[in-house]
């Protein structure tokens, strides 16, 4: 994400800035919740990036709402903001406020998510979610197997990501036709609701084997429900984003995995290029390294990495597979990167 934010800024520049001349200029950073620990960082690490590159900065959150979103834009014309980095609120509803700061002849950047008009924000940088959802349905099945009824908790429907992501776990899923789908329910992204939608699935499908999640705040939540029930040790839960309390639930065997979306400077390569290799991994980075996300077994490694110069729905930059040598530590575990 650290690379992604720094690309955006650098982007800024290009288009009608130089941090000499601009050591006064604002960026006014609106994300969604923070309450969210992806949210958060992506606000925390936007903010730092712009000041580094001699910017003031200040974050702001709409928290999902598209009138909270428009008044935040509102603020940043007021206080002559130099450019918007912005994690829309709504696909469709959040065209207008982008199209308010462009008629102030400010830049809007977005990140994260989409708006569903495309050429008015000078850039709208988004990860492969299908490719991720992907990926992370394949372990799904490795952990639940072949064969029974599971539920799906989905992200909020105004944000393209949520359909992206439910279709790329199905594009894997319906490859098995004795996994049935037996419920799904809208958590919006959001640990408590997940937590109540997994209570309700439950007291209706009390035969499921599988949870599977649209991001670690939802599959979080449903964990929680189900330990409340007694359910957990017989029910595997997956989810998406990487946060550091999904890690932490990996590491304590309640989540079976999750998703780290990741743009790697060190493994950048042309879009169009992409490759598929089987070799021995690196040793495993310290606990604290935020380069990997720890998955349980088995032992195998998932790298995507996509160039952040990618137009939006362009495939990832390239996929490898690895193979974790036995005697590792992290021979258990399985770290998933996108």
């Amino acid at each position: 994400m650290k690379i992604v934010l720094r690309s955006l800024l650098a982007a800024a520049m290009v288009v009608g800035f130089s941090a000499a001349a601009s050591a006064a200029g604002l960026i006014s950073i609106i994300v969604n919740d923070p309450a969210n620990p992806y949210w958060l960082t992506e606000g925390n690490v936007a903010k730092a990036e712009a000041e580094k590159l001699g910017y003031t900065a200040n974050v702001a959150a709409h928290k999902g709402d598209t009138n909270t979103e428009s008044n935040l834009i509102d603020t940043a014309i007021t206080n002559k903001s130099v450019a918007i980095i912005l994690d829309p609120a709504n696909a469709d509803g959040s065209v207008g406020a982008v199209k308010k700061a462009i008629a102030a002849n400010i830049p809007v950047f977005l990140v994260n998510a989409e708006i569903n008009q495309e050429g008015l924000a000078k850039g709208q940088l988004v990860s492969n979610n299908a490719q991720g959802a992907a990926l992370g349905a394949q372990q799904w099945v490795q952990a639940v197997g072949e064969k029974g009824k599971y539920v799906e908790l989905l992200g909020a429907p105004s944000d393209n990501n949520a359909a992206t992501r439910s279709n790329g776990y199905a594009t894997v899923l319906s490859q098995y036709p004795d996994l049935e789908k037996a419920a799904s329910q809208v958590a919006n992204w959001d640990r408590t609701q997940g937590h109540d939608k997994m209570q309700s699935m439950l007291q209706a499908n009390p035969d499921i084997i599988a949870v599977i999640s649209g991001n670690d705040e939802m599959a979080l939540g449903a964990v929680a429900a189900l330990k409340e029930a007694g359910k957990l040790a017989g029910i595997k839960v997956g989810g998406f984003d990487g946060s550091p309390d999904a890690v932490a639930a990996i590491k304590s065997g309640e989540l079976q995995y999750t998703v780290l979306r990741r743009w790697p400077s060190s493994r950048r390569r042309p879009c169009s290029r992409r490759t598929r290799s089987s070799r021995q991994a690196p040793p495993a980075p310290p606990a604290k390294s935020s380069s990997s996300i720890a998955f349980s077994s088995p032992r195998t490694m998932w790298t995507s990495t996509p160039h952040p110069s990618c137009c939006r729905n362009r495939p990832a930059q390239g996929v490898s597979l690895r193979t974790l040598p036995a005697s590792s530590t992290a021979s258990r575990q399985q770290r998933l990167l996108l």
